[in-house]
């Protein structure tokens, strides 16, 4: 009976094990999370076009990576082309996958939904924190903060 029981773990935590990889590779592309191609992709630049007064948008974004979180790769922000236009924060669904620390300056492909969000106060410090500020940047954030943030199921990088 204790054979079978361990048995039967064993097989469950196998089966876990290897039906949720992280990361799929294909050819020179990286894939996070569920499978995504270029095809049909917008600019970062365009999703604000788009967005106008929506609260979310389901869409496939291409942008540049300008910060990764430096603890475990759980968020990412890109950056418009366009000058002066505010990063965008991504998430990924579930937390189900997480980025290379290294991403910075390289071209992603997101699918998943954009929305605007109210970023408190906390969690802005702890995205401060997790980026590696200093105490003195983290203590000059005071106030909540209003902004396009993106949930992706699925990443490709490009380059």
């Amino acid at each position: 009976m204790l054979k079978n029981l361990i048995f039967g773990f064993a097989a469950t935590a196998l089966f876990y094990c290897c039906g949720h990889a992280q990361t799929q590779q294909s050819g020179d592309n990286k894939h996070f999370g569920s499978a995504v191609t270029a095809d049909g992709a917008i600019s970062y630049d365009e999703l604000i076009k788009q967005m106008g007064d929506a609260d979310s948008l389901a869409i496939k974004v291409t942008g540049t990576v300008s910060e990764v979180c430096q603890k475990k790769g759980c968020w990412m922000t890109l950056v418009a082309d366009q000058p002066g236009q505010p990063e965008m924060r991504v998430t990924f669904k579930d937390y189900a996958f997480f980025m290379p620390k290294d991403l910075s300056g390289k071209h992603v492909v997101v699918d998943g939904f954009a929305y605007v969000d109210v970023t408190p106060v906390d969690v802005l410090r702890h995205y401060a924190e997790d980026a590696g500020k200093s105490k003195e940047e983290i203590e000059q954030i005071t106030e909540p903060k209003r902004e396009m943030a993106y949930e992706a199921a699925g990443v490709l990088i490009v380059d």
